[in-house]
C-alpha cells in the first residue's frame, strides 16, 4: 500500500481505489479543476486523491498564525497523555455520539479524537462544529500521519477568505445554514417539502439534520466524492448535495409507508443505505442539475437568517422548541383559515420569519372595506400575509415581502416593488403555491432594455416582458434591495398599489387585482403554465385579512 494508508482498513475500503491508475494533477485553472473534481478524476486512485487534497488545502488562504504539524507534535502528548485515545472525552462543540469511522483502522479511529482535542486547544473560539469529526476522519484516510491531518484541518478552519465559506464553527452560523437550507428546499424541492410538512410537526427540525446527512450518515465513497468538489467549489456544493438527497428520498419513499415514527430517522436511514438507491455519480449529477441561486444570493440569504437569529438573541445552542415556533393554536383566530392551514402557509415562508407568530393587522369584518384603512393598518409591517375568502368559498392569498409604504415612491403613478420571496397561493378548493416567475422559469426573461420603475394602471402587467433582461444584472432579485444596500435594479416587480387598486402577482403567470372598495377582485392567468387559476377570473370578496409577523422573543 502507499504512504497514505497507515490509518486505512483496506478490508472496508472500495478495492477500486487501490488499483486504478491516474496521472498526476497539473492544472491550476479553477474551471478545469472544477470539471475534474465533478468527473471524479482523482476518486479512483487513493494516492492521487491524497496528493490533490494536500495541494488544494495548502492553497486555502489562512490567518497569518495557523497551527501546523509541528504544533501538533508539541501539544499532543501534553493534551492526551497516556489516556486511551478511544475513550477520550470530546469537547462540547461536537456530538460525541456522531463520530464517523468510515474505513479507518483502530489507530485511525483513536487519532480522530486526539486531533479534535488538539484543535479545541488551538481554536478556543469554536463553539459549535458538528461537521468536524467527519472532516477529520475523512482526511485521515489520505494523511501520512496525525500531524499532517491536523495541519490540513486547521487550514480549513482558519480560512480567512471572506468569499470562501467552508465549515460552520458557531451555533449562529450552523443554525442560519439550517434556515437557509429550509428556504432552498422550499424553492427547489417543493414535492419533498410538502411531504415534510404533512408528516412532521416541526419541518425545520428535519432540515436541521442536513449537515448530518453529509457529515455523518453518508457512506465513505459518497462523502469523499462530495469532499472532492467541496474543496474546489466551496460551501454551495453541500447545499446542492443535500437537496439532491432530499429529492431522491422523496422519489424512493413517497409511495412507501414510513419505516419509523420519525421522518428524521427515516431520512437518516435512507442516507446510510443510499447505495441501494443511488450511486455517488448519480447523486452528484442530480445535485449539479439543480439551477440553484448564485453564491452571492445564498450568502445574502445566509446573512439575513443570521441577522434574524441575532435580533432574537439566538446565538448559542438551546432547546429546539425555543428556537423554532409553530403557529400557536391558543392565540390564533382567523375567519378565513384554520390553525392547520396557517401552519401550512408558515411552512412556505422564509425561515427567518417563521421564527415569528402571526399578528392580525387588518380585517374587513372589523375595519371595513376601505383601501386607505388597508394601507394605514398594513404600513410599517414587513413582511405581511394577505388572505382572501370569496363568496364562492374560494380561499387564496399572498406572502408579501415589502412594506406597502414603498408604493409612495411612485408618486401618483402605480409603482411596482417587492422581491422574489413574494408568492401567491390557493388553499380552497385545492392547495397550490405559485412561484415567482423569474425564479422558477428564468428562461422566460426576454431580451430588452431595463424596465421602467413606474407604469400606468392601464399598461400594468406582470409578464416576463416587464423583467430585467440579463440575469447577471439582477444581483439578487430574491432579497430586498434596501436590506443589503443593493442597487435598485435588483428589486422585482411583484406588488403594486395606488388609491385606486392593488395588484399582486407574477407567480407562474398568476396576477391578482383588488378594487379600491375591497369588495371585488379579478385574476389573470398566463396560459404558459398548466397550473389551475388562483381563483375565479372575477370574484366577490367575503372576508379579507392582513397578517403581520410578531416577534414573540423580543416582546
Amino acid at each position: 500500500m502507499d504512504e497514505y494508508s497507515c490509518f486505512v482498513d483496506w478490508d472496508k475500503m472500495d478495492v477500486t481505489v487501490q488499483s486504478q491508475d491516474a496521472k498526476d494533477l497539473t492544472c491550476t485553472e479553477f474551471q478545469e479543476l472544477k470539471q475534474l473534481a465533478r468527473q471524479g478524476y482523482w476518486a479512483k486512485n487513493h494516492s492521487l486523491r491524497a496528493k490533490v487534497y494536500h495541494k488544494l488545502i495548502s492553497n486555502i488562504p489562512c490567518r497569518t498564525v495557523t497551527p501546523d504539524a509541528n504544533v501538533y507534535r508539541d501539544i499532543v502528548v501534553k493534551i492526551v497523555g497516556k489516556r486511551n485515545s478511544n475513550s477520550l472525552p470530546l469537547p462540547e462543540f461536537v456530538d460525541d455520539s456522531l463520530v464517523p469511522t468510515y474505513c479507518l483502522n483502530a489507530e485511525g479511529i483513536g487519532a480522530v479524537r486526539k486531533i479534535i482535542l488538539c484543535i479545541a486547544n488551538q481554536f478556543p473560539d469554536i463553539s459549535f462544529c458538528p461537521a468536524l469529526p467527519s472532516v477529520i476522519a475523512l482526511l485521515l484516510h489520505y494523511s501520512k500521519d496525525e500531524a499532517v491531518c491536523f495541519e490540513q484541518v486547521c487550514r480549513i478552519l482558519a480560512c480567512n477568505d471572506p468569499s470562501k465559506r467552508l465549515i460552520d464553527q458557531t451555533f449562529l452560523a450552523f443554525e442560519s445554514s439550517c434556515m437557509t437550507f429550509g428556504d432552498l428546499v422550499n424553492k427547489y424541492c417543493q414535492a419533498a417539502h410538502k411531504l415534510m410538512v404533512a408528516v412532521s410537526e416541526d419541518v425545520l427540525e428535519v432540515y436541521s439534520d442536513w449537515q448530518r446527512w453529509l457529515f455523518g450518515e453518508l457512506p465513505m465513497a459518497y462523502i469523499a466524492r462530495v469532499f472532492d468538489v467541496f474543496l474546489v467549489e466551496g460551501y454551495k456544493v453541500l447545499y446542492r448535495v443535500a437537496l439532491a438527497i432530499l429529492k431522491f428520498f422523496h422519489k424512493v419513499r413517497a409511495r412507501q409507508p414510513m419505516e419509523s415514527d420519525s421522518i428524521q430517522q427515516d431520512i437518516r436511514a435512507f442516507v446510510r443505505d443510499i447505495a441501494k438507491s443511488v450511486s455517488p455519480e448519480r447523486l452528484l449529477e442530480k445535485a449539479f442539475a439543480i439551477r440553484l441561486f448564485s453564491r452571492k444570493e445564498i450568502q445574502l440569504l445566509q446573512m439575513a437568517n443570521e441577522k434574524a437569529l441575532q435580533q432574537k438573541g439566538i446565538t448559542v445552542k438551546q432547546k429546539r422548541q425555543n428556537v423554532h415556533l409553530a403557529v400557536h393554536a391558543e392565540n390564533f383566530k382567523s375567519e378565513i383559515v384554520s390553525v392547520k392551514e396557517m401552519r401550512d402557509i408558515w411552512s412556505w415562508i422564509p425561515e427567518r420569519f417563521a421564527l415569528c407568530q402571526p399578528l392580525l393587522l387588518f380585517t374587513t369584518l372589523e375595519h371595513g372595506c376601505s383601501l386607505s384603512r388597508f394601507y394605514s393598518h398594513s404600513e410599517g409591517h414587513e413582511p405581511t400575509l394577505l388572505l382572501i375568502k370569496t363568496t364562492a368559498k374560494e380561499v387564496c392569498g399572498a406572502y408579501l415581502s415589502t412594506d406597502w409604504s414603498e408604493r409612495r415612491r411612485g408618486g401618483n403613478k402605480l409603482s411596482f416593488f417587492g422581491t422574489g420571496e413574494c408568492f401567491v397561493f390557493r388553499l380552497q378548493p385545492e392547495v397550490e403555491r405559485y412561484e415567482w416567475v423569474i425564479i422558477k422559469h428564468p428562461e422566460l426573461a426576454t431580451s430588452g432594455s431595463e424596465p421602467e420603475n413606474h407604469v400606468s394602471p392601464a399598461s400594468s402587467t406582470l409578464s416576463s416582458r416587464s423583467l430585467p433582461s440579463d440575469p447577471s444584472d439582477r444581483l439578487s432579485p430574491f432579497l430586498s434591495a434596501r436590506h443589503f444596500n443593493l442597487p435598485s435594479k435588483t428589486a422585482s416587480m411583484f406588488m403594486a398599489g395606488s388609491s385606486e387598486c392593488i395588484i399582486i402577482g407574477g407567480g407562474d403567470g398568476q396576477a391578482l387585482y383588488l378594487d379600491a372598495d375591497l369588495n371585488h377582485g379579478r385574476t389573470s392567468h398566463c396560459n404558459t403554465f398548466n397550473n389551475q387559476p388562483l381563483c375565479s377570473e372575477s370574484f366577490q370578496i367575503s372576508v379579507l385579512e392582513v397578517w403581520g409577523f410578531r416577534d414573540t422573543m423580543n416582546g
